[in-house]
């Protein structure tokens, strides 16, 4: 089986920036990446991406040019377009590239596969023309592609006004605006207020979005609630609750987004110990100041290991990669200490606008843990929150015994998409305040992989 001292799982801020400290260090290094670039979610196509998109979609995508570059120029090897089936706590991974199977294993692992959107089911939300947020933003920065007829954007978090923005730059009409946090969150947020005024920009920015769209005659609608995509075989109109009234709005697309979590899947599968974190409402792994889980040898940086943003996860990953050489022997502890100092403290300060965020972008407990009976929850399976509930009060009083029933988390997706869901419905039911009960049980394979291609496995990959 092919053996290195470190692989790095996951090629955006986190893992590029782990990657190229480590193998500074002169630590041996593969860095394998599900997509065909390196620059992840946040700072997809970065490096091929034309200049104009470039600029539309602002400083802040651009700064990754700057990590691609560190890392095209270090000593660290990278396997692209490569899928993951899974990681265990010998730390063996299996992989899948170009079709074909294979089994690596490394003296340590950082996992980087950092956040997904919050997948919440909500009536009409399996409609064609109804998309995710982020996947507007991927066809964007990937291939330019933006709305022809106008798009409504609905949902809760601060995605909404970037995507927004940058729609308005690129000549997109929005319809409207509607963001479904709760009034209360104001008062929630209120108390986090001074300490993210310490890391101010990012609030600025936020309100400077909002102004910009305001002035450009984008229609906001806050406080929403019964919100529901309406349509026969496609999305034509998305329905709500505005202040007491009924809205209804035509429209051909509408991109929805309720914040992001970790992808734990992956640390979940390696059996490392995860917790249920109330401010962000989503599981996250247990690890110390250095990253380190409860799986040794096994680190998990940036979103991965709870949502804090690009630039932190950018700290986050050259911490990583520090403790990383201490780890394998490169340098001593007090050596680590002082060359982790800086990112410690500049991650430090930058993850202060933190619980205001949470706070302000709260979703609706009602949201997320209490669709319509009639509502799907798991997409791959077909399977509804009444049948979930049935379940639930038929005697099976946590996600694996409905899942084990029902077969929701059983399709292709492996659970990614229904798992949050269905423990949040589950929960719900039984009165479970802080999610004891857990989530799915996560085994390999983790993505799709045929009879054929596991009987043909092989050992090693060979990184370009």
């Amino acid at each position: 089986m092919e053996k290195h001292e470190l692989v790095v799982i996951g090629g955006g801020p986190a893992g590029l920036a782990a990657a190229t400290t480590a193998a500074n260090a002169g630590i041996e290094c593969l860095l394998i990446d599900e997509q065909a670039n390196p620059g992840g979610q946040i700072y997809r196509a970065v490096g091929t991406i034309p200049e104009q998109r470039a600029t539309l979609l602002g400083p802040d995508y651009n700064y990754g040019r700057k990590l691609v570059d560190q890392f095209n120029q270090s000593s660290a090897s990278y396997l692209p377009s490569t899928t993951l089936w899974n990681l265990n706590s010998q730390l063996e991974i299996g992989i899948l590239r170009d079709g074909k199977a294979s089994l690596i294993s490394a003296d340590r692992i950082i996992i980087a596969t950092g956040a997904m959107e919050r997948p919440v089911p909500f009536p009409g939300w399996t409609l064609p023309g109804v998309m995710s947020a982020g996947a507007g933003q991927i066809l964007l920065k990937s291939s330019g592609l933006v709305p022809a007829q106008g798009v409504v954007l609905a949902g809760v978090g601060p995605l909404l006004l970037l995507l927004a923005w940058q729609y308005l730059h690129a000549g997109v009409k929005i319809h409207a605006i509607l963001d479904m946090s709760p009034a209360g969150n104001i008062w929630r947020a209120l108390p986090h207020l001074p300490g993210a005024l310490l890391a101010h920009h990012y609030i600025l920015k936020g309100l400077r979005y909002q102004l910009q769209l305001k002035l450009a005659g984008v229609k906001f609608f806050n406080g929403v609630t019964e919100f529901h995509a309406v349509g026969g075989d496609a999305l034509e109109a998305v329905e709500f609750t505005h202040r007491g009234g009924r809205q209804r709005i035509d429209s051909q697309l509408l991109l929805s987004h309720f914040g992001v979590i970790p992808d734990s899947h992956l640390s979940r599968c390696a059996g490392c110990d995860h917790s249920w974190d109330a401010n962000q409402l989503c599981w996250r792994p247990v690890a110390d100041k250095w990253d380190n889980s409860s799986v040794d040898g096994i680190a998990i940086v940036g979103d991965g290991s709870g949502i804090g943003g690009a630039v932190a996860a950018r700290h986050a990953g050259r911490i990583a990669g520090f403790e990383a050489a201490r780890a394998l022997g490169y340098i001593s502890e007090q050596e680590r200490n002082e060359a982790a100092r800086n990112d410690q403290r500049w991650m430090r300060d930058d993850l202060r606008v933190r619980p205001f965020l949470e706070a302000r972008f709260h979703p609706p407990a009602e949201l997320l843990s209490a669709p319509p009976d009639e509502t799907v929850v798991c997409r791959c399976e077909e399977i509804n929150a009444g049948a979930i509930r049935t379940a639930i009060h038929a005697g099976h009083k946590d996600a694996n015994q409905v899942k084990f029933l029902t077969r929701c988390g059983m399709g292709p997706c492996q659970g990614r998409q229904c798992d949050n869901a269905v423990s949040q419905i589950v929960a719900r039911e039984l009165g479970d305040k802080k999610m004891i009960s857990g989530g799915y049980r996560i085994r390999p394979p983790i993505r799709p992989l045929t009879i054929e291609q596991l009987a043909a496995l092989n050992e090693g990959a060979d990184p370009k």
